[in-house]
């Protein structure tokens, strides 16, 4: 007998990326399906699509041959509703929000198409009384106000133990009130706009219900100016866990801070989102550390580190923060099938 298992290209390749990271996420897409041998038709952000654009003018110009990389444009649900049921496209990838790509998973089903689903998270950062409060407080707060927030892997509710609290709390609120918001391209400035008039109407709801559920801006609150799509980095304290800001993904400026006594409650509250994309925790315990890792229901978890997105390893979440790795051998082992022979 001979026995074989061989990895096969699943075929052509429909990729759907987001705005925020206009390089990075198609470029992720990209390098998978071309290293497992597959062509791709990617649709690029409408809001972003000059990075896309010249990405893929790199492929040309090293000579990709013609077809096995194409670049669309257009209403977003009118492209995915074309490509997605079409007999030629095999596997489909998408990153966004998680309506979306529910809707696209939907799609994808009925033609049985293997589908890697990147979608939104609400990720929990677990800071415990071992840890060095100012420290982690330093290196998470400016992982939050990256790219003013508008990150689905960027910390959004922070638990923090009860010892460590109001330590960690007067640090992340220097941090944020030190920010300078405006244009990117100018020296000294540290954050700048949200994406569209819609994410600062959101910002503002999100401030708003905290405020009715008792809870205290300890920085920022409201938008900058009256020009552009700016919203002041905001750190909000004493909210419930059911407030709008602990409950949904806030994709802003925002950091409610809450306190938890112990381990197993932090766990329970940390869990209790129908969301599994990132998490973060603090802790100087190599027993705390590997049982949190082990605890937090999370596609990718991060103790006492932020690198929880490099080339070389799974990107991707779990429950409704989709399926699926971007990333590392998975990333590539998503663009193939498995084919069994077996040879009397």
């Amino acid at each position: 007998m001979r026995q074989m298992v061989l990895q096969e290209p699943v075929g052509v390749v429909a990729a759907f990326t987001p705005w925020n990271f206009p390089t990075l996420t198609p470029i992720r897409k990209i390098a998978g399906a071309l290293a497992a041998g597959c062509s791709l038709i990617i649709k690029a952000s409408e809001e972003t699509p000059g990075a896309c654009v010249e990405l893929v003018k790199c492929f040309a110009d090293a000579g990709l041959p013609a077809g096995v990389l194409n670049l669309v444009f257009g209403v977003p649900a009118n492209v995915s509703e074309h490509l997605i049921p079409s007999k030629i496209v095999k596997k489909i990838s998408f990153t966004g929000s998680i309506p979306v790509g529910k809707h696209l998973a939907g799609l994808a089903a009925k033609g049985m198409k293997r589908a890697t689903m990147e979608l939104g998270g609400h990720s929990p950062v677990v800071v415990f009384d071992d840890a060095d409060a100012e420290k982690a407080a330093d290196t998470i707060a400016a992982f939050k106000y990256r790219n003013a927030g508008q990150v689905c892997i960027s910390p959004t509710r922070f638990y923090v133990q009860e010892n460590s609290y109001s330590k960690f709390v007067a640090r992340f609120t220097e941090y944020a009130k030190g920010l300078k918001m405006g244009d990117g391209l100018e020296k000294g400035i540290t954050l700048g706009p949200l994406a569209n008039p819609r994410r600062l109407d959101a910002m503002e709801g999100f401030v708003n219900d905290a405020k009715d559920r008792g809870g205290k801006i300890q920085a920022g609150g409201s938008r900058q100016g009256n020009q552009g799509f700016f919203f002041q980095p905001t750190v909000i304290t004493d909210i419930p866990d059911d407030s709008k800001i602990m409950t949904e993904e806030p994709f802003g400026p925002l950091a409610p801070i809450v306190t938890f006594k112990t381990f197993d409650e932090v766990v329970e509250r940390a869990n209790s989102l129908p969301f599994g994309l990132a998490a973060y925790a603090f802790t100087s315990s190599e027993k705390t550390a590997s049982a949190i890792g082990d605890a937090i229901q999370s596609g990718m978890v991060g103790v006492n580190s932020i690198a929880v997105s490099t080339p070389e390893t799974p990107f991707g979440g779990v429950k409704e923060s989709g399926y699926g790795s971007e990333g590392g051998i998975e990333g590539l082992q998503a663009y193939m099938n498995t084919k069994f022979i077996s040879q009397a």
